[in-house]
């Protein structure tokens, strides 16, 4: 497992992608599942940035396992900020129009459906969220 800590800050989303390609890149993973795990990233990691820490800044971990058999990737972050557990909450309603629609919630349903698992667990005063995706589904 390789990881790396970095501060929990919007600049540092792009950082967070680039650590996480990197692994992907070295084990051949497909275009499209790398474009989906890139968005999960992003969303996961500007969500710790926006909101775990309220105005202070605080570290985030990003750790990178991969199973080679499988070419799995399992992708965990790690923050020490207010609990959350951004699985408990409904997802919106996508029937209804954007104007109907409360803000909100968007970023983690398209992590859930395009992600092949994602886990949430609070312990040890850390939020732990995994994400677990195929480097070989899609269509390249």
């Amino acid at each position: 497992m390789r990881e790396l800590t970095l501060d929990a800050t919007p600049e540092n989303v792009d950082r967070a992608i680039e650590f996480v390609d990197e692994i992907l890149h070295e084990y051949g993973c497909n275009r499209s599942a790398q474009m989906e795990i890139e968005v999960a990233v992003d969303e996961l990691f500007s969500n710790i940035a926006h909101y775990a820490y309220d105005t202070k800044t605080g570290n985030a971990t990003v750790q990178v396992d991969v199973t080679e058999d499988t070419l799995t990737v399992e992708i965990t972050f790690v923050d020490s900020g207010k609990p959350y557990d951004p699985l408990a909450k409904a997802d919106p309603d996508t029937t209804q129009s954007i104007e109907e629609r409360p803000i909100g919630g968007m970023g983690i349903l398209i992590v859930k459906k395009s992600m092949d698992a994602v886990d949430y667990e609070y312990k040890d005063g850390k939020n732990i969220l995994t994400i677990k995706k195929s480097m070989i589904t899609g269509g390249e």
